[in-house]
């Protein structure tokens, strides 16, 4: 492991214990640590950035009664996420195209909150390459990264339970682009209700032993439960 050096960056960890806190969005809490060199990732076979497919601006959004199947590879096992249009329009066609056009491939689990959530998604945090070493970010905010554009506000109309998927935000409207978390725990329902502003993509319906294993491994403790070696999703793919 890499030696790191500290950089602000954007709270999650903090709405386990403060629903004030924005999943995702700059918070009391402090920053986000981040690697100042590569961190080697033994497991991790190769991958590659996004190509130019990828979207620009807010992309179609999945129409009410459509769903799709987004499949998550990981050196952990896979991870199958039933997503649903009806839940949030805008924010699941954003998911499903982000992960269609390969965004996600290399990008990996920044920060795990255990009894709580994982959160991934965060392009600019960095991307596995084929030597298996994590890029560090640029970004004077990690976890602060996305797609380069922010989608506009889904309702909430259900509520998170184990295994529910969702788009992590800032506390500012329209403030999400490509950075999801996956709920750990029933008991992290009421901080996430409280808030009640991050779009539901979907739930996992296949991996959550895959998701818990994730959530297991070592991070850097509150406020800011970096992962210590953050596992990438290695391949992500959509289907019917």
């Amino acid at each position: 492991m890499s030696s790191r050096r500290h950089r602000p960056g954007w709270s999650l960890g903090a709405l386990a214990l403060a629903a004030s806190f924005a999943i995702g969005g700059c918070g009391t809490s402090g920053g986000l640590p981040v690697g100042g060199e590569p961190t080697t990732l033994a497991s991790a076979p190769a991958s590659s950035a996004s190509d130019s497919t990828c979207p620009t601006t807010q992309p179609a959004a999945l129409a009410a009664g459509q769903t799709k199947t987004v499949t998550i590879t990981t050196p952990k096992g896979t991870i199958v996420i039933k997503v649903d249009g009806g839940l949030a329009p805008i924010a699941t066609g954003n998911f499903v195209a982000l992960a269609a056009c390969g965004y996600y491939t290399g990008v990996v689990f920044h920060r795990l909150v255990p009894g709580f959530v994982i959160q991934g998604g965060d392009g600019q945090y960095g991307r596995v390459g084929a030597d298996g070493k994590l890029s560090a970010s640029d970004a004077t905010q990690v976890g602060s990264g996305g797609p380069g554009y922010t989608i506009a506000d889904d309702p909430v109309t259900t509520s998170y339970v184990r295994g529910t998927v969702a788009m992590a935000r800032t506390s500012d409207p329209h403030s999400q682009g490509s950075q999801f978390f996956i709920v750990l725990d029933n008991a992290a329902a009421q901080s996430l209700s409280q808030a009640n502003n991050y779009a539901i993509l979907g739930n996992v319906t296949s991996g959550m032993d895959v998701v818990d294993a994730i959530a297991a491994l070592p991070n850097s403790g509150d406020p800011n439960n970096e992962a210590n070696d953050p596992i990438p999703m290695t391949n992500v793919t959509v289907g019917p």
